[in-house]
């Protein structure tokens, strides 16, 4: 009898080990990282999970921000979505209108019954991931904004002053003339042509880069950056590449080894390229505020922001969603996001982060490091200057890398340029407005 009563028991335990009651609810989040990016959110991770036996996160990487997009997408229509999406934010419009696809994150967070206030997020950060209601839509996770790196190593070898001022472009012309003059190679060169130098030029200058408040407005969208100073602009690029002041190095950020490698002196560049920089080059650098063009009234305005945000995807249960907002809940905490954006260049994406970050003595530590988020929050953004939100937009992007392309290699003016790859882009977003208007 009580070797049957042991045995029982026994079994009783067995089936209670291995019973899901008692197992981790696994949350499955695909990203767009690598390299030291992926590592640092894998610390994350793993942080995450050690904090608390109830979920488990696992991060995958799923190749470039688009291409995590595309793969989000495909799944979903599969049956086969992850809980957590990485999107970077030239797809928001596309997650947006997949209203069936995502579980908004205010709506998560208040099923949850997690502490979660959108005001102690940074205004400009979250208002983008924000409906014409005020509601959040997804977590801003990583967002950066552009700024400009300076070799000061390269300046004193031109015999430039590396203090130099450099607030306008203007400005910058005759230091490119210097740098050239003394033999180096490459004076200026930049990443993410469309978001940098159209995009973000823009709102810097606070005119309109698309109609319908860029975008946010609505589906009926027309792109407008081929306006005067966009060409006058664009014409300024040309003519540095005409004469060997500015080397094009590609779409994206491809042309980050050329200023890390020390080759380029001039970088306009994410906030979030900091720390690549930092490990990588050999030389002294600043961090400094993205150029404006003189003579422009209220320049500079606000720059906007890059990066990415999380989404929750539909179809998973009440138990799997306390896990995904348990974990957005300890991204959001003030260590970790101090942290991120210490570590990283990214804004810290809470009031609090930024509090702590500057308590901590680190802006004082790695002068510049600031400079992201003063450019953002110094001047409340304008209905046209806080971002451009814009159905197939990575097209629309690469249309414009296709067509400026021309004008880096001389086959084309920047005004025939900006004129073409306005009306390519348009045909896009007319397709996006088709393909969506019953939704709208």
């Amino acid at each position: 009898m009580r070797s049957t009563l042991k045995t029982l028991l026994l079994a009783a335990v067995s089936v209670a080990a291995v019973s899901p009651a008692f197992a981790q609810t696994e949350i499955q989040f695909w990203h767009g990282f690598n390299g030291r990016l992926a590592e640092l959110l894998n610390a994350q991770v793993e942080e995450f999970n050690g904090s608390q036996s109830d979920y488990k996160v696992v991060a995958t990487p799923k190749g470039t921000y688009a291409e995590t997009l595309n793969a989000g997408i495909a799944a979903f229509r599969a049956g086969e979505q992850p809980h957590i999406l990485q999107v970077f934010e030239v797809g928001t419009a596309t997650m947006m209108a997949a209203k069936g696809a995502v579980k908004p994150v205010y709506e998560l967070m208040a099923e949850s019954g997690l502490p979660f206030d959108p005001k102690n997020y940074l205004s400009p950060v979250a208002g983008y991931y924000t409906n014409t209601d005020n509601q959040m839509l997804s977590l801003p996770y990583n967002s950066s904004t552009p700024v400009m790196y300076v070799n000061r190593d390269a300046l004193e070898e031109a015999g430039i002053d590396p203090d130099i001022d450099l607030s306008t472009w203007e400005k910058v012309t005759p230091v490119l003339a210097k740098l050239k003059q003394s033999g180096r190679s490459c004076g200026f060169t930049t990443s993410w042509m469309s978001w940098i130098q159209l995009e973000t030029m823009s709102a810097l200058h606070n005119i309109e880069f698309a109609t319908n408040e860029n975008g946010f407005g609505g589906f009926d969208t027309e792109l407008k950056f081929n306006q005067p100073l966009h060409v006058q602009h664009i014409s300024l690029l040309g003519d540095w590449a005409k004469e060997g002041y500015f080397q094009y190095g590609g779409r994206s950020s491809a042309a980050g080894p050329l200023f890390r490698s020390g080759e380029c002196a001039i970088y306009t560049e994410s906030s979030a390229g900091y720390a690549g920089i930092k490990s990588e080059a050999k030389f002294d650098f600043d961090v400094r505020r993205l150029p404006y063009h003189e003579g422009v009234e209220g320049a500079p305005q606000n720059t906007i922001i890059g990066g990415a945000s999380l989404w929750a995807m539909s179809g998973k249960t009440a138990d799997e969603y306390k896990g995904v907002a348990a974990f957005m809940n300890f991204l959001s905490s003030t260590d970790i996001q101090a942290k991120w954006h210490q570590d990283t260049g990214y804004l810290p994406i809470t009031n609090a982060a930024y509090e702590k970050t500057k308590a901590d003595g680190f802006y004082e530590k790695n002068p510049g490091t600031d400079i992201a988020i003063l450019q953002m929050t110094e001047k409340e953004p304008t209905a046209i200057s806080k971002g451009v939100r814009l159905g197939f937009f990575s097209q629309i992007r690469d249309i414009v890398d296709e067509e400026l392309e021309g004008v880096w290699n001389g086959s084309k003016t920047a005004e025939d340029a900006l004129n073409t790859a306005v009306e390519r882009g348009n045909e896009q977003l007319r397709r996006f407005e088709s393909a969506n208007s019953a939704g709208n």
